[in-house]
């Protein structure tokens, strides 16, 4: 069987797309990881699934390994500029269904390769303070709940060459604290607006970005500065996020790039 899909990416975190408004197309968990393995497959973070349920286009989002995941914010930027430049929609303001609810999209500026995306990411939730371990790097972190779960650690002093050259690998967190798995994020304290920041996904291992961690990241910076409220700048391997927080809610702004159009073979 022979399906279309588009290559994206929002700040480098990649996507495998598939437009499915009719919710015909069901994957297995095997097959999403074969579509997202980047040797024998196309190659991607996750797999976006663009669906219609109940009047509303639906993001069903998945990991590399072929896991659900309840919400991606490079991922929600991405899934708008799609809808647009497929003429999905003709609207410039709308909302997209997830798994983390309902995400208010502002599309700032699209055509068919580029996009800048602003979205309303909801509710941040500080659940409390954790711990996690790189080899015999030790740190604390604040948990954060952006509809998925992170663990954002500012490291006093890192700078962010430190950061970038420091060795990343699977974390040791407490399960207990995160028993369905956590995203872990090393980050810089917080300098003329500005972070440095380096994520590890649950379900997929480092990536150049990740949305939603930019948030988490954004909230454990100004707390760690004893700021309740502001704009930061994330940096990230693959570019930089603005984010902007409010009284416990979040707005996220950033790019998008439709990368490739083509027909795969799905695989069994």
């Amino acid at each position: 069987m022979n399906i279309e899909f588009l290559k994206a990416h929002g700040t480098e975190n990649d996507f495998v797309v598939i437009v499915d408004p009719e919710d015909s197309l069901s994957l297995s968990e095997a097959q999403v990881a074969a579509l997202c393995d980047r040797r024998a497959g196309i190659g991607g973070d996750g797999l976006l699934r663009v669906v219609e349920r109940d009047g509303r286009w639906f993001m069903d989002y998945r990991n590399a390994d072929g896991s659900i995941a309840e919400m991606c914010g490079n991922g929600v930027r991405v899934f708008a500029h799609v809808l647009v430049a497929e003429g999905l929609v003709t609207e410039r303001e709308f909302d997209v269904d997830t798994r983390a609810g309902l995400k208010h999209i502002e599309v700032l500026e699209a055509d068919s390769f580029g996009a800048r995306v602003r979205v309303g990411m909801g509710s941040v939730e500080v659940t409390g303070v954790s711990t996690a371990r790189m080899g015999s790097f030790a740190f604390a972190g604040l948990g954060v709940d952006v509809g998925n779960p992170h663990l954002a650690a500012v490291v006093p002093g890192l700078s962010a060459e430190e950061l970038s050259s420091m060795r990343f690998e699977q974390p040791a967190f407490d399960h207990d604290f995160f028993p369905d798995g956590v995203n872990v994020e090393v980050l810089t304290e917080l300098a003329e607006g500005q972070v440095h920041m380096r994520v590890w996904e649950r379900g997929v291992g480092e990536t150049r970005s990740c949305g939603t961690g930019t948030v988490a990241a954004a909230r454990a910076a100004l707390a760690d500065a004893g700021i309740e409220n502001g704009t930061v700048t994330v940096n990230v391997p693959g570019g930089a996020i603005e984010v902007e927080l409010a009284d416990g809610e979040a707005l996220m702004t950033g790019p998008s790039r439709i990368v490739a159009r083509g027909t795969v073979t799905l695989p069994v």
